[in-house]
């Protein structure tokens, strides 16, 4: 199992003048303790059981983008851009420009989004849910068109039409950027991982309930016939817990498949945190 950092805070002690240089130290002590996975949060505002709309937030590509600059070997994504945030065609484009300036180490992580708040906020629309997950299955579609080199021709979809799906430069990884979908929900956003996504992303209630997420996946690919070894399960887990007590949570996870778990640095001063903690933890469950 390996251990990604997801920053969610950027209130430091510094104020605005501090948050570059500690996601710069965020990006170089995460690869000295062997983190695979480095991603922010995708909002407008910050998230109200987080600290509430006031409280400080970034743009999120623009906040990859300087991680690329300040890093070398991790993959780096949003967990989870927000359908409704950017036209699909823009978003495709902005997730192949940090894999090539990163050198293959872009990945969409996407969701259906949910803070309402934030929309209005800025006036930014809000559709039904219903219609933010047919969009977000239009989203998904549109992206592995983009990503097709042999197919830059029209899409017709019911919320979005593009004359040309024209992407270049292409992506560095190959075949494309992977696909990240996060949430649980077993009907439309699991079928979803089995149809479009190179991974999805859990939240750690309980391994029996991962365990029954896991099985509605399985299912989804039968029924699409794919191979469900094709998905990397990532749960994203929150603890108090020291490094040793919490790798020992973790075992039963580990022995249902999860291959990454995702943790956040409770501060806004995180690079601290992934030297005392991430890093400890990665090498205590690198065997799971």
């Amino acid at each position: 199992m390996r251990v990604g950092v997801h920053v969610t805070k950027f209130d430091h002690p510094s104020g605005s003048a501090g948050i570059g240089p500690e996601l710069a130290a965020v990006g170089q002590a995460a690869e000295a303790a062997g983190i695979g996975w480095l991603s922010v949060m995708d909002h407008y505002f910050q998230m109200e059981h987080n600290g509430g709309a006031p409280d400080n937030m970034l743009e999120g590509y623009t906040t990859l983008g300087f991680l690329a600059a300040h890093t070398s070997t991790i993959e780096l994504s949003l967990l989870v851009t927000g359908v409704t945030y950017r036209h699909p065609g823009l978003l495709a484009k902005i997730v192949t420009t940090l894999d090539v300036l990163s050198g293959g180490r872009g990945t969409l992580g996407i969701g259906a989004a949910w803070y309402d708040r934030e929309h209005a906020g800025l006036g930014v629309p809000f559709p039904p849910l219903k219609e933010r997950f047919e969009r977000l299955e239009e989203t998904l579609r549109i992206c592995h068109q983009m990503w097709d080199n042999s197919n830059d021709g029209p899409f017709e979809g019911k919320h979005y039409q593009l004359a040309e799906t024209i992407n270049h430069p292409p992506a560095v990884r190959s075949p494309r950027p992977r696909v990240l979908i996060g949430g649980g929900g077993e009907k439309k956003t699991l079928r979803l991982v089995a149809q479009y996504a190179d991974a999805c992303n859990l939240f750690t209630t309980s391994p029996e309930e991962v365990g029954h997420k896991i099985d509605v996946i399985r299912q989804h690919c039968d029924a699409v016939g794919r191979d469900f070894a094709e998905i990397e399960v990532t749960i994203t887990a929150r603890t108090d817990a020291d490094p040793d007590t919490f790798a020992k949570q973790l075992e039963p996870y580990g022995k249902l498949g999860v291959k990454t778990v995702i943790v956040a640095p409770p501060t806004g001063t995180p690079a601290k945190w992934i030297e005392e903690f991430a890093g400890p933890l990665a090498q205590r469950v690198a065997d799971l």
